[in-house]
């Protein structure tokens, strides 16, 4: 018997298939839309980034606007110092409205300085080079079209006569120029040396947060490198704004406001160069004759060779020298003599010292090597009395222990600090290293934005 097909269904289901094709169709478009608003968001993101890059330095800061509401950003800064070259490479989050926060810190070192390669520029680039693949490897991405890449040589290449000088830093921005970073015409630069007071200043105050609570007392820098020594404060008393020698006092604008510093920079009172004084040489230029340096800061029993800026000497003690310390701080003090401009202010501002402060009062073990810590300044010289007065038992050692320490010494007194004055020697705070590097890069990014943004 033939089935009677079943009308019923058959009309349900010429209306449920196109029903069913419908809703298909609906939630299909509304994918779609998701979809593409996304993908528009994402494209709009990436765009923000290139356009950020194409304006050239007056974009400062890669496009990390996060969901809620905080800037990423990066900033690149080569210190080229007269012993070597060092990156670091530093990640930034600031917060709408706030004074930005170091987040993260990238470094590394390579010997020797640029100076080193004063006579073959062409040597100098493998390194840069290779600090670079550094940043590459740090940095994402996205963010190097907008992250400001920087070199400041510091008393290396003061020193240089300054024809080389240039031609070392022309090859350096020639490098620059085929990265991937942001480059402008003032990548290259030879720092003077107030700047680097200022900077590390800078650095110092920012990691102790002194610079994001108005209002807060500022601390006091000592650096000691190996070419030059400064030292900045923010000075309070109104004497010493008064007093001031010209050329000591300069202006810095940052975060909308405008500090007076004390800042100055010696060149040729930095560490290495204060030994090629008091041993009696000439900077840049070899012993006379292949003469030999004598000095009184030298163990009577010592006899040796010493390298410094590419020349190397022949030294050695002065003979039946007796009361080591008397006679070289005697020596030191000629040296020193009407050289360095004394503060009493300095006697009330708490202060940090840095690098050769740092190294030689570990080595001596006024202070942990790792973790540094506090001394006061009279500590230096009663180092300095015991390291000269059984010089002759370490001949092994460090030959210039007692010179150097004598020369610390001496030179903290002329600054003005009396024996009883307590100084901070740190290489990091909050786990960041106390160079001027950050300072540099912070105060470049600072005025970046004040050229885009001039109102604000």
């Amino acid at each position: 018997m033939r089935k009677i097909p079943n009308n019923g269904n058959l009309k349900m289901t010429k209306v449920a298939y196109p029903l069913g094709l419908f809703i298909c169709l609906f939630i299909y478009v509304a994918y779609i839309k998701w979809h593409w608003a996304s993908a528009t968001q994402a494209f709009f993101s990436i765009t923000e980034v290139a356009s950020g890059a194409r304006r050239g330095h007056q974009a400062h800061s890669a496009p990390g606007t996060a969901a809620h509401g905080h800037e990423v950003f990066y900033g690149i800064m080569f210190d080229a110092g007269s012993t070597g070259t060092r990156v670091h490479i530093f990640q930034f989050n600031r917060q709408p409205g706030e004074t930005p926060t170091l987040t993260h810190e990238t470094f590394k070192a390579l010997k020797p300085g640029l100076s080193a390669y004063a006579d073959d520029v062409e040597k100098s680039t493998s390194g840069i080079q290779e600090l670079l693949d550094v940043a590459k490897q740090d940095v994402p991405f996205d963010f190097w079209k907008a992250t400001p890449l920087v070199l400041k040589a510091t008393a290396g290449l003061r020193l240089l006569p300054g024809e080389k000088a240039q031609k070392l830093l022309q090859k350096v921005k020639e490098v620059f120029k085929a990265s991937p970073f942001l480059v402008g015409e003032d990548c290259v630069s030879i720092m003077n040396g107030t700047d680097e007071g200022v900077s590390a200043w800078i650095t110092v105050n920012f990691l102790t947060g002194s610079l994001k609570t108005p209002g807060r007392s500022s601390v006091g820098m000592l650096d000691l490198g190996g070419g030059s020594t400064q030292i900045t404060f923010l000075p309070r008393v109104e004497d010493t704004l008064q007093t001031s020698p010209p050329g000591y006092l300069t202006s810095l604008q940052m975060f909308n406001r405008t500090y007076k510093l004390y800042s100055y920079s010696y060149l040729g009172l930095g560490l290495m160069s204060a030994r090629l004084a008091i041993l009696g040489g000439i900077e840049g230029k070899p012993a006379e004759d292949g003469k030999e340096l004598v000095s009184p800061c030298l163990s009577p029993g010592f006899t040796g060779e010493w390298e410094h800026a590419e020349i190397t000497y022949r030294i050695s003690g002065q003979k039946a020298a007796v009361n080591l310390h008397e006679l070289c701080a005697s020596r030191v003090s000629e040296i020193l003599r009407n050289k360095v401009h004394r503060t009493e202010e300095v006697k009330d501002v708490d202060f940090y010292a840095f690098s050769y402060y740092y190294d030689l009062a570990a080595n001596v073990g006024l202070i942990d090597a790792e973790k540094g810590g506090s001394l006061v300044v009279g500590d230096f010289d009663i180092a300095a009395k015991y390291v000269c007065r059984t010089a002759e038992t370490r001949l092994q050692g460090n030959p210039f222990l007692c010179m150097d320490l004598t020369y610390i010494s001496l030179l903290l007194q002329e600054f003005g600090f009396p024996e009883n004055k307590m100084l901070k020697l740190t290489r990091k705070i909050n786990n960041v290293e106390t160079s001027w590097a950050l300072g540099a890069i912070f105060h470049y990014i600072d005025s970046l934005s004040r050229q885009k943004s001039p109102a604000l």
